[in-house]
């Protein structure tokens, strides 16, 4: 298969687990409750290029990640979205927003600066959001 992920996405990202077809993870931001899924696909760039199978895959994990930070942190709103335009590889934003967060009601893909978790806040979250996906934390 030869996925890896992007050096960048790693850098920015605590790992949560695995679904069937993404690798989920924890933006490092403690302001946002923020997941990122990435296809396990190598090359993957934009969704109309996966196959049928992992486009239908997608769309249904993107809903449980949805839910399971709508179900983690009761948020208002959730905002997916796939950008690409600084990480080409193919990921998909899940971010749990509230009329109370720092960047409402605009988006936050580049306001401020990210404010990283300390080390047991983010064992927390990721053991939490794990726990509401049914997915065996990777976090070391």
């Amino acid at each position: 298969m030869n996925f890896a992920l992007h050096p960048r996405l790693a850098a920015d990202t605590l790992p949560i687990g695995d679904l069937p077809l993404c690798r989920v993870l924890l933006l490092n931001d403690r302001r946002f409750a923020w997941m990122v899924l990435v296809p396990r696909r190598a090359n993957a760039v934009e969704i109309h290029e996966l196959a049928p199978k992992d486009r239908a895959a997608l769309i249904e994990e993107v809903a449980a990640a949805g839910a399971a930070l709508k179900n983690y942190c009761g948020a208002e709103k959730i905002n997916i979205g796939a950008l690409g335009n600084i990480v080409s590889q193919l990921h998909v934003h899940v971010v749990a927003r509230f009329a109370a967060d720092p960047a409402w009601p605009g988006p936050v893909w580049g306001f401020g600066a990210a404010v990283a978790y300390d080390a047991a806040a983010a064992q927390d979250r990721v053991a939490a959001l794990a726990r509401e996906l049914g997915v065996t934390p990777t976090m070391e």
